[in-house]
């Protein structure tokens, strides 16, 4: 590793912008991660623990990050001094952890509700522009929290002693700061001093993430049996997908691809409006668990979801 003077190859000038593709990369990203939760879900409830997953998609994808940045931009590879404490904050903090947590929840929470909770991260961003950076704040964007609040214990069904599992809401929650970390953290990295293009970026996060799992959990330890045989996937007609197939969805499409294009989108959108766009995760993640697991929501908790996502969506659009 350099300390170099100059920003690194291909994105010393700032990159010309457009909303529309950043919307649509962001979508993209959202839609992919959306079936991942049901795949990464299969994948654990047949076996798999949810920590090595974690270490599965962080290696394997830092490996074919690693192998692309070398042929196509090898300059990349480079890291200067600078960079490291905030890669590192976005590789552990802001990737293993959100990944980590968000497995653990939903083998304790349906899909949909652990997005829910996961993604009222756009409403700590808010707090942070309004206290952290001194913003002015709308009134809306209070309106929108109160909103969000009151719909997320709707979800919960507080009313007969919430319903929620604990450790995975817990789990839940957990996901969602550090999910406010990665936005964060991400968006420096695009835009600071450094300008790190957005797929090296995402290899060095998953890089440190793979670190951070060698040491928690060494690979020579690793359960190499639990990767064997198949898993059934209730609404593909029964059939027997191989856990090897699976977890290789896990990496490259539900990992390498959607990472990259949700940074990528970075270049067009701020840390705030790519929160938004990825409300949509939920959305579909929960129509797809419905076909693939048959899981839904009560009449009353679907109500509270749409309040939950009202109340993101007025607060981002008054911040």
């Amino acid at each position: 590793m350099t300390d170099l003077a100059e920003p690194l190859p291909g994105v010393a000038a700032a990159p010309r912008t457009s909303a529309p593709r950043g919307y649509a990369l962001y979508l993209v990203a959202a839609s992919l991660f959306a079936l991942n939760g049901t795949v990464a879900k299969t994948v654990m409830a047949n076996g798999v623990d949810v920590w090595r997953l974690s270490q599965l998609r962080a290696t394997g994808a830092f490996v074919v990050l690693l192998a692309f940045v070398a042929l196509v931009n090898r300059r990349a590879l480079r890291v200067r001094r600078g960079e490291i404490p905030l890669l590192a904050v976005y590789g552990v903090l802001g990737v293993a952890a959100t990944q980590a947590l968000y497995f653990l929840s939903i083998t304790r929470l349906a899909i949909g509700v652990s997005l829910l909770i996961e993604f009222t991260s756009p409403l700590v961003i808010a707090l942070w522009f309004r206290f952290g950076l001194r913003h002015p704040t709308k009134p809306a964007v209070w309106v929108g929290l109160a909103m969000a609040s009151a719909g997320l214990a709707i979800v919960a069904e507080v009313w007969d002693g919430f319903t929620l599992d604990p450790l995975g809401f817990a789990a839940a929650l957990g996901a969602m700061l550090a999910l406010v970390l990665y936005f964060l953290s991400a968006d420096a990295q695009v835009r600071g001093p450094y300008r790190r293009d957005p797929i090296s970026l995402t290899m060095w996060g998953m890089g440190a993430a793979a670190l951070f799992w060698a040491v928690a959990d060494p690979w020579w330890s690793y359960p190499w049996s639990t990767l064997g045989g198949t898993a059934l996937v209730e609404g593909t007609g029964a059939v027997a997908w191989p856990i090897p197939l699976l977890v290789g969805y896990v990496v490259v499409l539900g990992t390498v691809v959607p990472f990259s294009f949700a940074v990528l989108s970075m270049r067009h959108l701020r840390a705030s409006q790519a929160s938004v766009v990825g409300m949509t995760e939920p959305i579909i993640a929960t129509g797809i668990a419905w076909v693939l697991l048959g899981e839904t929501f009560s009449p009353v908790q679907l109500a509270g979801a749409v309040l939950v996502l009202g109340g993101i969506l007025l607060a981002e659009r008054n911040r």
